[in-house]
């Protein structure tokens, strides 16, 4: 949140929304810029403490008091699943998330269909759930080197 300010500049859009505090932030930020910040709103669906996003049963109404927020445009939702060595487990996140999205789709709480889920290793079942967006940097670019 104290780079709101920045990334709002910076990027064409933010994939960790994950708090009210934030979103003010960032709202703040696009009006002084006058272009909305896109966003997706990060989801928390498996509670891990290495991970952030916002609770599930936080969202909609997390939605609805951003609905129409001068300076934000809220386009979809994001969520980073735990990690699994079978691909398969992480279907239910992806699964669990799609539905989240189209409640919130069906409430008109977003102003786009985006849904960024899946890395490089469960993408395939990611997009079979609904994906419109994927992370697959190590599918394309190998395997970080250690610092």
């Amino acid at each position: 949140s104290n780079k709101a300010r920045r990334a709002a500049a910076l990027f064409e859009l933010v994939q960790s929304l994950d708090s009210l505090d934030l979103a003010s932030r960032l709202a703040r930020s696009g009006a002084e810029a006058g272009r909305p910040v896109r966003a997706l709103v990060q989801v928390d669906l498996a509670g891990e403490e290495t991970k952030f996003g916002l609770p599930e049963e936080e969202l909609l109404p997390v939605l609805e008091a951003l609905r129409g927020k001068e300076g934000l445009r809220i386009e979809g939702l994001m969520v980073l699943p735990p990690f699994f060595e079978e691909p398969e487990r992480a279907r239910p996140y992806f699964r669990r998330l799609r539905l989240l999205h189209d409640r919130a789709q069906a409430a008109g709480l977003l102003e786009g269909r985006e849904l960024s889920m899946g890395m490089s290793h469960d993408f395939e079942a990611a997009v079979e759930e609904g994906a419109t967006i994927v992370r697959i940097g190590t599918a394309i670019f190998g395997e970080r080197q250690a610092a």
